[in-house]
């Protein structure tokens, strides 16, 4: 089984994402990523360095988020090692740089035992993140920051998030409204700078070619929409019939949903299930349609990179990958 607990590199690790050959599986939810990169691991036994799956999934660092986020199982974890899953308390807020942080530190163990990475998920940003680097903004100001941080604490976080959707609508869109260190943190950027933070991270993102891009290995999984379309709704339906809506009663009802984790999509949806206030077959078709979206932005995402694209349906599919990532 894999160790769940790994805590982040020291300073001598800062060079560890040059150091270790990079190779990613990625592609939008449901299109079979899990499965192929524990057959991508198995096939490599007794074949040269071993390949352990580093997750890179922005929801599956959350315990207790089970069956709403597809995680891997425990058998699939006690076949092939598995990082980064479960390391975070869904009641954190676990950002960017916190995940950066722990594969940093991954790495630097799997270094050590002389094994080799497959990050394998659909977060675009985290893939961005490690061929890139982390955008930081502008170095902080500190009494910027406690005048708008003293404003919060009296009370005024709704007045802080209502001049940042004023400056900034995109960041204040996808930042959750009771996330005080995010909304702080954005209009910090805005005043500073004069650019909201979404261009700022837009510009980040465009930026070509990506340091890493030359010497990471990326695989992608695609099909055509409706055949992805297909498995949404199929995966959906066997989530919501396989204890879902218990899941997320549960977590809503202790409070353990924090800023990050009650992003998870679907939650609030499989929540209304087990209270009664949607039937399921509502609830599966708006789950769908929003994991549909979300697959698309996600497409958007990956246009950004050099991806080799394989269709997961083939025959042949194992071994393309096997062949693109040199496995």
């Amino acid at each position: 089984m894999a160790p769940s607990d790994e805590k982040g590199g020291m300073s001598s690790h800062e060079d560890v994402l040059d150091r270790v050959p990079l190779r990613f599986l990625v592609g939008p939810t449901a299109s079979g990523k899990s499965g192929l990169s524990i057959a991508l691991a198995e096939a490599q036994e007794g074949k040269g360095p071993a390949f352990e799956i580093v997750s890179l999934d922005s929801m599956n660092v959350y315990r207790g988020l089970d069956v709403g986020t597809a995680k891997p199982t425990a058998e699939d974890r006690a076949r092939v090692p598995h990082h980064l899953v479960d390391v975070a308390d869904p009641r954190e807020r676990f950002d960017l740089q916190s995940y950066v942080k722990l594969v940093r530190g991954v790495l630097a163990s799997m270094e050590t035992r002389g094994a080799l990475p497959i990050f394998t998920g659909g977060t675009g940003l985290y893939l961005a993140a490690l061929l890139r680097g982390v955008f930081e903004g502008p170095q902080t100001d500190l009494e910027l920051r406690e005048r708008l941080r003293a404003r919060a604490a009296g009370g005024g976080l709704e007045g802080l998030r209502r001049e940042l959707v004023a400056a900034d609508p995109e960041s204040a869109e996808r930042i959750h409204p009771g996330d005080e260190r995010r909304t702080i943190r954005a209009l910090e950027v805005f005043l500073q700078t004069g650019v909201p933070m979404s261009v700022h991270q837009a510009q980040w993102r465009s930026a070509e070619p990506p340091p890493r891009q030359g010497t990471a290995l990326l695989a992608g999984l695609q099909m055509p929409t409706d055949a992805l379309d297909a498995r949404i709704r199929a995966r959906t339906a066997e989530m919501l019939a396989g204890g879902w809506p218990g899941e997320a009663l549960a977590l809503e009802e202790s409070g353990a949903l924090g800023p990050s984790a009650s992003q998870a999509l679907g939650y609030a949806t499989a929540a209304a299930v087990a209270r009664g206030d949607m039937p399921v077959e509502e609830a599966a078709e708006l789950i769908s349609l929003r994991t549909r979206q979300f697959a698309r932005r996600q497409r958007t995402w990956f246009r950004k990179f050099d991806i080799q694209w394989v269709d997961p349906r083939s025959e042949s599919a194992l071994g393309q990958l096997r062949s693109i990532l040199a496995v």
